[in-house]
């Protein structure tokens, strides 16, 4: 299938699983263990119903939102997804630019194998995040956060969620690790995906060499098969409040903590001075059966109020999955795997494709229910078998 007669997102996620490798696929679309936190960020969605308004004048109906007096096409954006480049020639700069000419945010990823520099660069004019991972050392974490700050990125996103990696069985079966190792199957696998080979890893190889994390190594020069890179990762398990209370000193834009499900360390993050908060679990690649961040909406909104700028990232396939977290109260949606399947099945334009679809189904629920702006949605707008939420969150 040509990713241009994909209706959905799992259209081209089928695509994608037919064009990638194992160990890229399995990398992609994977959770910790034994999926129940990847398959319930899905299933929560099919439990939530709608209950639509009727004879509702929609013809003016818009999907625009506005965060932090910045107004966007639509109430979501692309969430960072570490290692894109196994998945599309120079990833991060395609959906930066699919993001940027679709009027929506993107958050680049630190594990990224493109220079923050170059991607804000070639993204110019889009509305640039850059998510963090925060070693305890704070000499490495200072000169990445200046280059962020640098290069023009309007806020920092730290991901809260990895004292620890996941348990993700499959990349060790993989040979997936850091350094990576690379063995005959797996060589054996790249050549029996030619189009992968060809327009992704050698590509890749001739543009730049072998890839690496360029955001994170000491000099930018440490490869993906090289030890170093983890190195940045050390006594990440001691980071604490005091980090967060360090960098929100150092950093003068705006800051969200990512990794957040609870209502009282949303108020804390708060209370410290974040900005606001991603609602995530990780897609479902760290803690095996943490509750989805749809189901966390809720109890944090109610604990850090109406004016807090709550995200949430997790499991969204569809535009009626994100006018859902909306209504429970969060102010958007940020989607990541989507954006690779896109990718993979169509590079650039495909990524494009991608967030065409979303949007389309955003303004098709909008009709639907009777909505006519964002700012109209609310609880009341849902059912769930385990409560009538009534209260409007706005």
């Amino acid at each position: 299938m040509n990713f241009r007669d994909a209706q959905s997102i799992d259209d081209l996620r089928a695509i994608a699983h037919s064009r990638l490798p194992k160990i890229a696929w399995d990398f992609l679309d994977g959770g910790a263990e034994d999926n129940l936190t990847l398959d319930n960020n899905r299933a929560v969605f099919q439990r939530i119903r709608f209950r639509p308004h009727t004879l509702i004048d929609v013809s003016k109906r818009s999907a625009k939102t506005e965060i932090f007096g910045k107004t966007f096409n639509a109430p979501f954006g692309i969430a960072p997804t570490g290692a894109a480049g196994l998945y599309g020639f120079k990833a991060d700069t395609a959906m930066a630019r699919a993001a940027r000419d679709a009027g929506l945010p993107f958050v680049l990823s630190t594990a990224s194998f493109e220079p923050l520099e170059e991607v804000a660069q070639a993204a110019k004019g889009g509305a640039l995040w850059f998510q963090l991972y925060m070693a305890k050392s704070r000499a490495p974490v200072e000169k990445l956060v200046t280059r962020a700050l640098n290069a023009g990125f309007e806020a920092l996103v730290l991901t809260s969620d990895v004292a620890q990696n996941g348990n993700r069985e499959y990349n060790r079966r993989n040979g997936f690790s850091t350094p990576l190792k690379l063995n005959l199957r797996n060589l054996l696998d790249g050549a029996l995906h030619p189009r992968w080979s060809l327009d992704v890893f050698l590509r890749t190889l001739l543009d730049s060499g072998v890839p690496r994390y360029q955001n994170v190594s000491r000099d930018g020069n440490e490869r993906i098969i090289d030890k170093p890179v983890a190195e940045f990762q050390e006594r990440r398990e001691e980071v604490n409040w005091e980090d967060f209370r360090w960098l929100r000193e150092f950093w003068p834009r705006k800051l969200f903590i990512k990794g957040v499900v609870r209502g009282d360390d949303a108020l804390k993050a708060q209370q410290l001075g974040a900005d606001g908060v991603f609602i995530s679990n990780h897609g479902g690649r760290q803690l095996d059966g943490i509750i989805s961040p749809l189901e966390a909406i809720p109890e944090i909104r109610a604990a850090t109020g109406k004016n807090f700028m709550v995200m949430a990232d997790g499991g969204f396939r569809r535009g009626a999955d994100i006018i859902k977290a909306v209504a429970l109260g969060a102010d958007m949606a940020f989607i990541g795997r989507p954006m690779l399947y896109g990718i993979s099945a169509g590079g650039e334009d495909g990524a494009k494709h991608a967030l065409q679809i979303l949007r389309a189904e955003i303004d098709r629920v909008l009709a639907l229910t009777g909505i006519c702006s964002i700012d109209e949605l609310s609880p009341d707008l849902l059912w769930h078998p385990d409560f009538v939420p009534v209260h409007a969150h706005r």
